[in-house]
């Protein structure tokens, strides 16, 4: 019966070793690919709304657009005196600009945002700060864009408050669309022959650019244009620090 045994235990080792050597492979692990993912509510800043400065809603016409994305900002200055007090001021400067804007025959105050010399942000035309409104700030390139002018003069050899400079950067940050590149470039079509670009002329242009680099215009003054590269850099830098692996 020896003999016996001794075959039916080698026949089990051969089996079990068969066995070992044939298990299927362990299924590999695959790689999970992660996608950069900005988050525009880490992003959003103080902004000051239309009650505090008091626009006057009643004049706001009926009408105003809704874009459904921002690809680019353009920079403005108001031209007022440099001198105001951000407090005491302020809220009566917007109040006149809004006016001067509907005398226009625009149907509220043009601008988006607006930005004062202390860094504050104030919510311009209606609805900016929750959406993207269409403002009246660049002839022939307001659509899917949008303005923010500078309260004051920066023309040549005048400064440009860092605070003031630190709020445009914030908002470009905030408002661009997630896909577009602060410091890079935007391809937008002019819609009236009333800027540099005839209707219809497609124009490369930077994602933050001055009112100037699509209209006959100084504006947002020499000294603001100048610090455009800071502001882009900014943008993108505050970008960077909302964006984490989704």
């Amino acid at each position: 019966m020896r003999p016996l045994r001794i075959k039916l235990v080698s026949s089990l080792l051969a089996l079990a070793f068969l066995g070992a050597c044939s298990a299927p492979d362990r299924p590999v692990q695959r790689q999970r690919h992660t996608r950069a993912v900005l988050h525009p509510s880490m992003l959003r800043p103080v902004v000051i709304g239309r009650t505090a400065w008091h626009a006057d809603e009643a004049a706001v016409r009926k009408g105003l657009v809704y874009d459904h994305s921002v690809k680019a900002v353009f920079v403005h200055h108001t031209d007022n005196p440099n001198d105001y007090d951000c407090k005491k001021d302020v809220p009566a400067m917007l109040v006149a600009l809004q006016q001067q804007h509907i005398a226009l025959g625009w149907d509220d105050l043009g601008y988006n945002f607006v930005v004062d010399r202390c860094g504050g942000i104030y919510e311009g035309r209606s609805g900016s700060a929750q959406r993207d409104v269409r403002g009246a700030h660049t002839e022939g390139f307001n659509t899917d864009t949008i303005g923010i002018a500078a309260l004051g003069n920066f023309g040549a050899g005048r400064k440009v408050p860092r605070a003031m400079l630190q709020a445009i950067a914030e908002i470009a940050a905030w408002k661009l669309d997630p896909s577009v590149d602060a410091t890079g470039k935007v391809r937008l079509v002019s819609s009236n022959g009333g800027s540099r670009y005839p209707k219809g002329t497609a124009a490369t242009l930077n994602v933050i650019s001055g009112h100037r680099d699509v209209f006959e215009t100084t504006c947002p003054g020499q000294a603001l244009y100048d610090a455009l590269p800071w502001i882009r850099k900014t943008a993108a830098a505050l970008r960077q620090k909302a964006t984490w692996a989704g």
